[in-house]
């Protein structure tokens, strides 16, 4: 890489960089006390250690013994920026520490200074199971030294681990199981049954995921209800076989479509003649429009795969399966129908929480990524979080080329299939980064046909993706990923046990390679970080289609309509350079006001969420159901008098919060409807969020007054005499509930089309 390159790199990290940022400097004068307590704690044996360890209770003193604890338990000493990441997390901040830096260490030294601090339970929040357990068992042995218990848990934890777990100073665990523990705990009948402790302190792994991307993923708590037909699944048959410009027609940025007036004939006819807009038909108008959306909009391999009998979704911006999630409104049904699936059951909503207002629960937020300055204002607007870019142990040496630009798909993949043989050929590994599972498939095809074996890393064979990844930096590897490969996993050269370290490195180290640009920055700048880790030489480049969505999307009339390109097809135009570049502004832009938008919705509801657990959790733990009951119900209350103390204090619990979750959940449903609705008001000209306010607002006023209602009522109808069941008072709750997180809808609502339509106009302009 030339001088001018290297400086213009530098020069655009300083750009954004200005006043975003933690001043360090109180970090790191505190360094020379924590080196200078070092050889003292040294000569102490593991026991002392561990009294020293319970003592602490400054950064100092927490760094310097989690230091020591660090290189006892593992021999792994942390670095000073190490220690200068785990201040930033004792401070509450989000650090951001470059890939390879050691995060996983420094999260431990943090979750024991918090404990120490006054600050625990500590719940460190991974992206995944397979993370969460392994930190746990990885940081167990240096916890211990340092007097704390640790736990983890996964999906497959039972009740009673899930207990355990929480009951330990320190709980790795998936910030979707952490939300589902707090769902079913606001749903149990006796406080014994909960699994969590208080939400204490929250460290997050991976926090621009968590944080930003998952942010408004809906975490659902379902449970069985009885439904005589699926009206989704039976249209998924009528629109089976329309064709596309006849029967249908799909909008400019492929998020929507529409019948066409002989498209609606035609289903209007299968379904006997009937009028599809005629006021009867209102269900069976939405579920073929559902229908219609799954058959020629989603894309199996690219927005989900078949597996074991099952549809699952893709997590857009980490290429994996998105575990336990389902699409709303129907549309899971749908694509399980058009790939002739059975549909799984969605069942009625009994509570729901996004990822947002679940983390913001606690009261200590902390978190750490590799790319955090890039969401720096969202994390201040929606957490007021502030970012501290801590500085590499050792210089970053990889060579980040400039951007590759073809003119169509075919030239730049042929251009890509000859670089990575070229580097194959020579012993070089290389990580190819594409946009999804069909394009990364494709692509390891084309290396076989040019004699390139290639391992394929993507959401068919995410089990793997550990081993996969691990050996990613071996002589002679070509692994083909989409584009967040092996989150928490390092790359070592040489591979896993870097025997063929040195021959590697002589090749110039991981040439990692993107075979498109991602709708965000942060997600290429995740793949470009694989290289280069601890001062490792490496090299980065992405190769570029003006055929890729990206730019067709955002960037279609910022292109010059004849660019300056050689006679195989590669681009040499500052103005395309700019276009693309532009054209992922425009889309960071454009997902941020969604989020914005959606969370605007969410804030009234999370008031109402928090009240009502404020009512449930005085239901649960006093006497004031009874209490509450007996006033209101004077000639119940002389009955009461013949009945045992316990049972009528139980009966009276359980009457009071039966009705409370029933309430809840019928208004959660009904604010979805609104919220549906909402946009339609738009049209007349109204503030669509203020109609949302000026529905749910009223709406949940009625609720505490029908709770009241509901209970006086059950209770008065109850026999207290001859003890009590619930079964008798007809309280009875779900047999069966189960946790999914929804997806966001890939089309949006229309409001969140609104919003895009308006970035890609303001695109045009530019």
């Amino acid at each position: 890489m030339g001088v001018s390159q290297r400086l213009k790199g530098r020069f655009r990290k300083f750009l954004q960089r200005p006043g975003t940022t933690v001043d360090l400097a109180p970090f790191h004068k505190r360094l020379p006390a924590i080196d200078a307590r070092e050889e003292a704690l040294r000569d102490l044996d593991d026991e002392a250690l561990t009294a020293a360890a319970s003592e602490a209770k400054d950064f100092t003193e927490i760094c310097a013994v989690g230091r020591e604890a660090a290189w006892r338990a593992l021999e792994q000493r942390p670095y000073d920026v190490q220690l200068l990441g785990a201040m930033a997390l004792l401070s509450g901040k989000v650090a951001e520490m470059a890939t390879g830096e050691g995060k996983t260490l420094t999260a431990t030294v943090a979750a024991y200074g918090h404990v120490r601090l006054g600050h625990g339970p500590v719940h460190v929040l991974t992206v995944n199971d397979y993370l969460a357990r392994r930190d746990a068992e990885w940081m167990e042995p240096v916890f211990r030294l340092l007097g704390l218990k640790v736990g983890w848990v996964t999906e497959a934890s039972t009740p009673a681990e899930r207990r355990e777990a929480y009951l330990a100073d320190v709980t790795y665990v998936s910030v979707s199981e952490a939300g589902f523990d707090y769902l079913r705990d606001q749903l149990v009948t006796d406080v014994e049954d909960r699994v969590q402790r208080e939400l204490a302190t929250a460290i997050v792994d991976e926090a621009d995921s968590i944080l930003i991307d998952e942010a408004r993923v809906p975490m659902v708590l379902a449970g069985s209800v009885l439904t005589e037909s699926d009206p989704v699944h039976e249209a998924a048959d009528l629109v089976r076989g329309l064709r596309n410009g006849k029967d249908y027609e799909i909008g400019e940025d492929g998020r929507s479509v529409a019948f066409t007036d002989v498209g609606l004939k035609r289903i209007e006819e299968k379904l006997g003649g009937v009028d599809l807009y005629a006021d009867d038909q209102v269900e069976q108008l939405s579920a073929v429009n559902v229908a219609l959306h799954a058959e020629a909009l989603l894309r199996r391999d690219v927005d989900y795969i078949v597996r074991n009998g099952s549809v699952e979704l893709i997590d857009e911006m980490r290429g994996r399966v998105a575990q336990r999630r389902r699409w709303p409104d129907g549309l899971q049904s749908a694509v399980e129908a058009k790939e002739g699936l059975t549909a799984t059951a969605e069942g009625e909503v009994l509570d729901t929480i996004t990822v947002q207002a679940f983390i913001a629960l606690y009261k200590t937020v902390c978190g750490m990524t590799a790319t955090a300055v890039h969401v720096g204002e969202q994390l201040r607007e929606y957490f007021k979080l502030e970012v501290a870019v801590i500085p590499s142990n050792a210089e970053n040496i990889r060579e980040d080329d400039d951007d590759r630009i073809y003119s169509a798909h075919d030239t730049r993949d042929e251009a890509l299939v000859e670089e990575i043989k070229l580097a194959h050929e020579k012993g070089r590994p290389v990580l190819v980064g594409t946009l999804d599972v069909k394009a990364s498939e494709l692509l390891a095809k084309q290396l076989a046909a040019a004699g390139v074996p290639s391992n394929v890393l993507n959401a068919k064979n995410d089990a793997e993706e550990a081993s996969i990844i691990a050996e990613a930096g071996a002589l002679g590897a070509v692994t083909v990923s989409t584009q967040m490969a092996g989150r928490g996993v390092d790359i070592r050269l040489g591979g896993s046990d870097e025997a063929e370290r040195d021959a590697v490195v002589e090749l110039g180290g991981l040439y990692v390679i993107g075979a498109g640009r991602h709708d965000s920055r942060r997600v290429d700048d995740q793949l470009r970080g694989r290289a280069g880790r601890q001062g490792d030489p490496g090299r980065s480049v992405f190769f570029v289609s003006l055929e890729d969505e990206l730019v067709t999307r955002h960037a279609g009339d910022a292109l010059p309509r004849s660019p300056r390109m050689d006679i195989d097809g590669v681009v040499h135009d500052d103005q395309v350079e700019y276009a693309v570049e532009h054209a992922q502004r425009v889309a960071e832009g454009v997902n941020h006001e969604i989020h914005r938008n959606t969370w605007r919705y969410s804030v009234v509801i999370e008031q109402q969420r928090i009240a009502m657990a404020e009512r449930r959790e005085r239901l649960l733990t006093s006497e004031i159901a009874a209490i509450m009951l007996l006033e209101r119900s004077p000639e119940k209350a002389e009955e009461a008098k013949e009945t045992d103390a316990d049972v009528l204090s139980e009966a009276a619990r359980a009457i009071a919060l039966y009705h409370l979750d029933r309430l809840w959940a019928e208004h959660l449903a009904e604010l979805n409807e609104v919220r549906e609705g909402v946009h339609l008001r738009a049209l007349g000209k109204l503030d669509p969020l203020d109609e949302f306010h000026r529905a749910a607002v009223p709406a949940f006023q009625k609720v505490f007054t029908e709770i009241e209602a509901r209970t006086i009522a059950t209770f008065e109808e109850t026999d207290l005499t001859d003890g009590w069941e619930p079964e008798r008072s007809e309280i009875v709750r779900p047999t069966a509930t189960w946790t999914y997180l929804v997806h966001d809808n890939p089309f949006g609502s229309e409001l969140d089309r609104l919003i895009a339509a308006v970035g890609r106009r303001l695109s045009g302009g530019n």
